[in-house]
């Protein structure tokens, strides 16, 4: 384990080079939060199911070709947890020599949770293991149960999370045995002056992005908009739709005013987007047999005069909602900064 005490905007370089060789970390900061944190990254919605696909979850993003994320370099630590998030139930500890599946572990006894909403029988999600046969690693009926990190393994009727143990059994909070699938949308813009110019940073020279930032009701900590995808939804509308009612509250727009945030909103998700992210979350809701797995997608504004015209309102899972500057100093939620990082570098911009 590499032990750091760095300052704020050293710290997410220093994550990206270990993870990038593959090495375990804790940075220490002062002011900073610890690396090991308990936010859900996708907050529950109250009547909001937690779903996985019916499609294949596939989309004409271009991805990068200089920066990646590696989803398997490192022990996942969230998902480690103490106390699973939402209830009193401790995990059962797993140091970081004995996350993988393979390392024999006769002592391994974790506490088999599902939240009590699942006695509820709710549409959206899973009954238990042994009520129904899923079949995993597949297209299953009305729901998609392949994994990103491709083929996971299933031992008796039951899922095994990829990435490995995470001290607690059952589905947690989440909906589906398996991987549970959501979509994060990270909307930029370069930042222009009074005569419409961009702005370079003063440090780097480089011009300055600015993105589309919510203020989590849940948590007080601002984020990239992101949630849950539909059944039978393919991701691009996932991003859209997420967007759309985050950011722009559009479900309580007016049929007129809904047609014309559909117009923009529509013109900037056709354009290529580039894809941050795809596989794998270490969200402190996963569990041995259910986990989380996103795509983040990056939707550039070049021009200025797409959605950058429309009047930002939080809706949803959102309390506030403004373009911020990208930058290293900006804290934000669970793994965002990094997804930020990535576009910056890939548009030559400023971080």
């Amino acid at each position: 384990m590499v032990h750091f005490l760095l300052r704020p905007n050293w710290i997410s370089r220093v994550r990206l080079a270990l993870t990038l060789l593959g090495l375990p970390y804790t940075v220490c900061t002062s002011g900073v939060r610890s690396a090991i944190t308990c936010p859900s990254s996708y907050p529950l919605r109250t009547g909001q199911p937690i779903t996985s696909p019916i499609t294949s979850i596939c989309c004409n993003f271009r991805t990068t070709t200089v920066w990646t994320m590696p989803s398997s370099a490192a022990p996942h630590v969230k998902a480690r947890c103490p106390q699973y998030p939402g209830s009193k139930i401790k995990r059962f500890p797993v140091p970081d020599d004995k996350v993988n599946w393979s390392q024999n572990w006769p002592q391994y006894s974790p506490v088999n949770y599902t939240d009590p909403l699942m006695t509820k029988k709710p549409a959206w999600a899973d009954p238990d293991i042994g009520t129904f046969s899923p079949s995993f690693n597949s297209v299953d009926g009305a729901v998609d149960r392949t994994s990103f990190d491709g083929n996971y393994k299933v031992e008796k009727g039951i899922p095994l999370n990829p990435h490995g143990r995470t001290g607690l059994a059952g589905r947690g909070l989440l909906g589906r045995w398996g991987p549970n699938h959501a979509a994060d949308p990270i909307v930029t813009r370069w930042k222009v002056d009074a005569k419409g110019e961009k702005v370079n940073h003063p440090v780097t020279k480089r011009p300055v992005l600015q993105f589309v930032a919510i203020k989590r009701k849940d948590c007080g900590e601002w984020a990239i908009p992101g949630g849950m995808v539909d059944p039978g939804e393919q991701v691009s509308l996932t991003l859209q739709r997420e967007f759309s009612e985050e950011a722009l509250n559009s479900l309580s727009a007016s049929p007129s005013e809904r047609a014309k945030l559909h117009e923009r909103i529509t013109k900037l998700f056709k354009s290529p987007g580039f894809q941050v992210f795809k596989g794998y979350v270490d969200d402190p809701r996963n569990t041995d047999n259910a986990w989380m797995e996103t795509v983040a997608v990056n939707f550039h504004d070049d021009s200025g005069n797409s959605v950058s015209e429309l009047p930002l309102q939080a809706g949803d899972d959102a309390g506030q909602v403004k373009w911020v500057d990208v930058d290293s100093s900006f804290a934000l939620y669970a793994n965002h900064s990094h997804f930020l990082e990535l576009v910056a570098k890939e548009r030559k911009a400023h971080w």
